[in-house]
């Protein structure tokens, strides 16, 4: 008699060994129940916020620490360096001007930078007083041109030149880089005007040159 029956085992196996296919797979391990359960629960739940935030932070840490430097801000450019001084002429003397004086207009001008407060106008001679309108000190503005009128009294004709060469005037200049004297010289129609006054004034009894 021929015929194909049912599989036997090998040897050394069992038949409740060979999984049976139509049986379902067993489910996984539930998780432990109770105190347990809920300390693991609880211990999750806590690290893995704390690790996200620890990534977070050491990811700004070092886009902060390789991130471009940017480059400092220039300074800006000392008072000297931007003001400029031009002669515009003689003035009539103002009205409460002392006996022997003479006055002369000058244009200050603040090219570029920030404001800038002039402190101080002189010159050089010993024999001469100076004053000036606007009043001492005074803010200037960026690009505005600034009038001053001069106005020089003679209080020594012996030491005051009747022929100036290139007289010019000392200017303290402040600005919020640093404080200055700087001289202009404001060219020969200045010293024309400037020997002509004193001239006017003392005739042949002054200097024949300026202070040292």
């Amino acid at each position: 008699m021929s015929g194909v029956g049912p599989v036997e085992p090998g040897e050394g196996t069992r038949a409740w060994d060979i999984p049976d296919p139509d049986t379902p797979p067993s489910p996984p391990p539930e998780p432990p129940r109770g105190r347990l359960a809920q300390t693991y629960t609880l211990h999750r739940r806590v690290v893995l916020p704390i690790a996200a935030a620890v990534a977070l932070l050491a990811g700004g840490g070092y886009l902060y620490a390789t991130r471009p430097e940017e480059a400092p801000p220039e300074p800006p450019p000392y008072p000297s360096q931007v003001v400029g001084m031009t002669y515009l002429g003689r003035e009539p003397p103002p009205d409460n001007a002392p006996a022997r004086s003479f006055s002369m207009g000058v244009r200050l001008t603040v090219q570029s930078g920030p404001q800038v407060t002039v402190l101080g106008i002189t010159q050089p001679y010993a024999g001469l007083s100076l004053a000036s309108v606007p009043r001492l000190p005074f803010r200037t503005r960026t690009s505005f041109p600034h009038k001053i009128n001069i106005t020089m009294q003679v209080t020594e004709c012996a030491q005051v030149p009747t022929n100036a060469g290139l007289p010019f005037l000392d200017v303290t200049m402040r600005n919020t880089r640093a404080i200055q004297v700087h001289s202009f010289i404001l060219g020969e129609h200045y010293a024309q005007d400037l020997s002509e006054a004193v001239q006017a004034i003392c005739g042949t009894n002054s200097a024949t040159s300026p202070k040292p």
